[in-house]
């Protein structure tokens, strides 16, 4: 029988939600350990996801640059092409960013484990490492953060090289013609966006009747319309019949209003589940929702209160949003301030273009309020937006009935995960609208749309006023 090692905190888990429950831990002088079944540090994140695909973005947001700035110039990325060419810094960043983490851990002492985990009890967990061998560690404080994977429905015929998820499909080897994407989240629009700037034909096919139900209409609607541009076609309010490979060239997709779709290749992106199924909960007493989460309250912690659960396992989606939780579980746990920040974590979507979010959007501050004032910047009317041939930009800044009060900030273009920030702290510090106007913003940049869109809405307060007058 192995010996067991007892420790402060043990995290499941080295994502970026683990990392960082882990460095918190390390930072208040506890003794820490992470245990991770990939390789090294960082999780399907730096191996799979983020990482990976935002490596490939760069590519195509370099190709879509050129045809802008190349009018007479054919700038076509040839269909045939390896998709290993448009990620050629892939391996060199994935091993920077490994490196990096790992030493971030090695720096604050933390123990890094390679291998698979199971609860053995509430409190003592079973590791199985790589060369077979048993290791057992109890703790005073255990973090969930094993992180998910791509769904997988039973009627699609998955098999990673005609039929891919969204772990598989840069393992493609060419750059496919024809992509048809399945799902309408934010996995399928970012890929779909991706493939489309890179060329290729990508048709989407949803149940709903537009894309990213959960965010502001006009944001989605001005990023479809430079999807569109880009020869994307979105099928809505279509379910699938059947999807097989023709077993010559092409994937052939069949609607259940008779339409048909064929392509080179298929994305299914219809959601993730949580890694969760291995861990043994039947020896902790954990059970599972309903969507085969894991219940947490808003300390991220569960029935258990020595236990809790981070990021995708508790639906989080959102590589900044687990990073918090992770910090915050850990805080908690210790008995130390977790700050105010939980509610004014923006949302990021890497589409081409950029989408990004924080505060009430239009939708739900007109759900709150009876009235509201929108002030909208497009970014083809800012002087950087056309020198930078910028098509399809809108900043709109959601102000409280009176015009006075920021409320929220919803950015659809070239830059928006960046500009989000602004409206970030703008929040956090209860900025008014006019704060916008009073200050001087460098020029030419896009970040001038934050003092255009109180613009819009100092005249419309004015213009109300008159009326009233």
């Amino acid at each position: 029988m192995s010996t067991v090692i007892h420790y402060d905190i043990v995290v499941i888990g080295s994502g970026p939600a683990g990392q960082k429950a882990a460095i918190q831990g390390a930072k208040a002088g506890k003794h820490v350990a992470i245990i991770e079944r990939e390789p090294g540090a960082g999780g399907g994140c730096v191996y799979r996801g983020t990482i990976p695909s935002k490596t490939l973005r760069e590519s195509a947001l370099q190709a879509d640059r050129m045809k802008r700035f190349s009018p007479t110039l054919d700038m076509q990325v040839p269909s045939n092409i390896l998709v290993s060419t448009l990620m050629r810094r892939l391996d060199e960043v994935v091993t920077s960013h490994g490196d990096y983490m790992m030493n971030q851990l090695t720096r604050n002492g933390i123990t890094f484990f390679h291998g698979r985990a199971q609860f053995r009890s509430d409190h003592l967990i079973e590791m199985l490492t790589v060369d077979g061998l048993t290791q057992s560690l109890t703790a005073d404080t255990i973090v969930i953060a094993t992180g998910s994977r791509p769904r997988a429905p039973a009627d699609i015929p998955i098999d990673h090289e005609h039929i891919l998820d969204s772990d598989s499909i840069l393992s493609m080897i060419y750059l496919p013609r024809s992509l048809t994407v399945l799902g309408g989240g934010i996995i399928a629009l970012e890929y779909a966006s991706i493939f489309a700037a890179l060329g290729v034909q990508v048709a989407i096919v949803d149940r709903a009747e537009r894309p990213l139900q959960f965010f502001d209409e006009e944001l989605v609607r001005t990023f479809m319309e430079s999807f569109e541009q880009e020869g994307g076609l979105y099928c809505g309010a279509q379910t699938i019949k059947t999807v097989q490979w023709d077993g010559i060239s092409q994937v052939v997709t069949t609607l259940q209003d008779g339409q048909v779709i064929t392509s080179d290749k298929m994305l299914v992106a219809l959601g993730r589940q949580a890694n969760l199924e291995d861990l043994n909960f039947g020896a902790t007493g954990l059970t599972l929702t309903e969507k085969g989460t894991l219940a947490v309250n808003e300390h991220c912690q569960t029935v258990i209160p020595h236990i809790y659960g981070v990021g995708d396992l508790i639906g989080s989606g959102l590589a900044s949003s687990a990073m918090e939780q992770g910090r915050r579980a850990v805080c908690h746990a210790l008995g130390l301030p977790e700050g105010q920040s939980a509610g004014t974590i923006p949302v990021g979507i890497y589409t081409i273009p950029e989408m990004s979010s924080i505060g009430l959007d239009e939708a739900a501050g007109r759900t709150r309020y009876r009235d509201l004032m929108i002030g909208r910047a497009r970014f083809h009317e800012i002087a950087r937006g056309q020198i930078s041939g910028i098509r399809n930009g809108l900043l709109k800044m959601v102000a409280d009935p009176t015009g006075e009060h920021l409320l929220g900030v919803q950015i659809v273009g070239e830059g928006a995960t960046e500009l989000i920030h602004m409206g970030q702290m703008a929040l956090q510090h209860a900025a008014s609208i006019d704060s916008f106007v009073e200050n001087i913003f460098n020029f030419p940049t896009l970040a001038e749309s934050y003092r255009v869109a109180a613009l819009d809405i100092v005249g419309q307060r004015q213009k109300r006023l008159a009326a009233a007058a």
